[in-house]
Formats: C-alpha cells, sequence, structure tokens
C-alpha cells in the first residue's frame, strides 16, 4: 500500500492528517475493523470487504457514502454472489462505518444513512452438499491407516462428520477438552463463532480414531491434529491450520468421486443423518452450536424430502 493511499481517509478522500482524531492510515482503519471481530472467518470476510470498498473509492473517486455503499452491494450482485456472502460483507461495511463515527472519521448523520443501507435478501435455500451412510462410511474409508497420516486424516474425518466440528474448531481442539460427561466422552467447552461455548458428544468411532491417531503420533496434551513433515513424523507443537484441515477433507471427497465438498458439508452431513436417525431439532441446534433453531431447520432441510420426493409418482 502506497503512502498516498494509507494516508487517505476514505469517507472523505482528505489525509487524515485532517482530521488529527482519526486513525493515522488506511491500514488502521482495516486493522481495526478485522480486530473487531473473534472468528478468522468473518475476519477475512471484513479484509475483503474493506479492500473491495476501498478499490471503489479509488476507482470512482468518491468517498464512503449511502450512494458508493449501494453500488457495491449492486456490483456484488451483479458479480452473482450468494446473499450470505454478500451480507456478511455488507455487515463488515457497517462495523468500519460504525467504527470511523467513534473515531470521528465521518459524520454521525451521514453513517446513519449508510448503515441504514438493507441486506440481499436470500432467495430460497442453497442446501450445500451431505452425504448418505454408505458414501460417509466410503469417506471414512479413504485415509491409509496404516500410516501416521491417515490416522490423522481419519480422525479428522471422524470429528467433523461425527461431532459437527467447524474447521476453525477442529484445527484448535486440544486434548484437554477430550472429557467424561455423564458416563461418556465428550469434547467440552467448544468456542465456536461469537465466542458461544457449548460442549458436543463424542462418539465412540469418533474417539477410537482420535485415539489411534495421537496414540501412534505420541501426542498427550496440546493440539489433537499437527502438521506433519514430508517423511511423515509430527512437527512438535505445529497444530495443523484450518486450510490443512480443508484439504483433507476435499482431498477424501474426491478420492470418491465427490466434487465441491468441504468441512461444512460434513457438518451439514452430520446435522443431517442425525435428523433421519429421528433426533430432535433442539438437539441438533445444541450439537451445532447455532443460536437460531431456524438456521438449523436449513442445514437439515427437515421440512424437503429427497429419498421419497412428492414429485417421484408424476407418471410421465
Amino acid at each position: 500500500m502506497n503512502d498516498s493511499i494509507s494516508a487517505l481517509n476514505p469517507f472523505s478522500l482528505l489525509p487524515t492528517a485532517a482530521r488529527p482524531t482519526g486513525p493515522a492510515t488506511v491500514a488502521a482503519l482495516r486493522i481495526m475493523l478485522t480486530n473487531s471481530v473473534p472468528s478468522g472467518h468473518t475476519r477475512r470476510a471484513y479484509a475483503k470487504a474493506f479492500d473491495d470498498l476501498l478499490e471503489l473509492t479509488i476507482r470512482t473517486g468518491q468517498p464512503i457514502s449511502r450512494l458508493l455503499f449501494l453500488e457495491y452491494r449492486a456490483e456484488m450482485v451483479d458479480a452473482g454472489l450468494g446473499s450470505s456472502t454478500i451480507n456478511v460483507r455488507l455487515s463488515g461495511v457497517r462495523k468500519l462505518v460504525n467504527e470511523a463515527r467513534e473515531n470521528g472519521l465521518v459524520d454521525p448523520a451521514d453513517a446513519e444513512r449508510i448503515v441504514s443501507v438493507a441486506n440481499v435478501p436470500a432467495q430460497g435455500v442453497r442446501l450445500g452438499h451431505w452425504l448418505t451412510v454408505e458414501q460417509t462410511k466410503d469417506l471414512l474409508d479413504v485415509p491409509d491407516r496404516s500410516r501416521l497420516k491417515g490416522k490423522r486424516d481419519h480422525a479428522i474425518l471422524s470429528v467433523l462428520i461425527q461431532s459437527a466440528l467447524r474447521r476453525e474448531e477442529s484445527a484448535q481442539l486440544d486434548m484437554s477438552r477430550i472429557q467424561m460427561r455423564e458416563g461418556r466422552w465428550v469434547l467440552a467447552d467448544i468456542r465456536g463463532k461469537r465466542g458461544r461455548i457449548r460442549t458436543v458428544a463424542l462418539p465412540a468411532g469418533a474417539k477410537a480414531a482420535i485415539d489411534e491417531w495421537t496414540r501412534a503420533a505420541g501426542i498427550a496434551s496440546g493440539h489433537v491434529f499437527r502438521r506433519l513433515t514430508k517423511n511423515g513424523r509430527v512437527l512438535p507443537g505445529k497444530g495443523l491450520g484450518v486450510w490443512g484441515i480443508w484439504d483433507v477433507v476435499v482431498t477424501s471427497a474426491k478420492a470418491i468421486g465427490i466434487e465441491g465438498f468441504g468441512p461444512h458439508d460434513a457438518r451439514r452431513t452430520c446435522a443431517k443423518l442425525c435428523r433421519k436417525k429421528g433426533g430432535k431439532l433442539e438437539q441438533i441446534q445444541f450439537m451445532l452450536g447455532h443460536e437460531s433453531i431456524e438456521t438449523t431447520a436449513i442445514y437439515t432441510a427437515c421440512e424437503q424430502e429427497f429419498a421419497v420426493a412428492v414429485n417421484d409418482g408424476l407418471g410421465l
């Protein structure tokens, strides 16, 4: 970022020196925005929104305003982005505007007009991918468990599919979280989105997979899932990152001929299989850590049947 850009106030396109109460640079505004949320995924979305909006201000020569915000929203719609992606980025811009207002970079009345721009309404429900029981068994069988990497990958898949953790939660999973509660194994006090904490049951199959991996890797404390060298040795203290988790799932799914299947689809698979086995929606909500049961209903698609669909009997 060159000095001429970093010194701009994007709400007036004037150097920030003209408003000494505000942040010193554009970079400081960006850091302020991304530090305002705990989730790594949300931070990346907010940073993307900031960068895109800054690029739009420079391209058009207009400061951030209600009109520019509407133009930014229209560009995302025209680009075919999903409503959830768009709305997360719009939320990031609103957060930015509110932070700028608190720092004297934008007039409160102008800020109010900007943040009043509405979200994009969701059109229908994007169900995503999920697996049948048979496909799930095939996926779990992909890793070569005669190798250390295969034991680790099998444990990762088992936890994602059987306990429905998010990939961030899996990457941060610590051995101390594996505890006994009411006579069974659980993943205790998992910190999820917006800092919400929940405890998730750990089925026997997933516990056995973790035990097989950690015994072979010599892991007794710290991160459950670790990075490995090319020679297959565990890197001490090096937890496997979120993109490492992603790669395990995507690569394994491709091995059974399924494209576009990621960690969140493993989570969705767990929810749908639980529902098909008669699991109560509220219990699935607790497992997933959703704030709203409506979100859980979308994950399970509980109102829509595909195995025996209503349009199968048309006779055409």
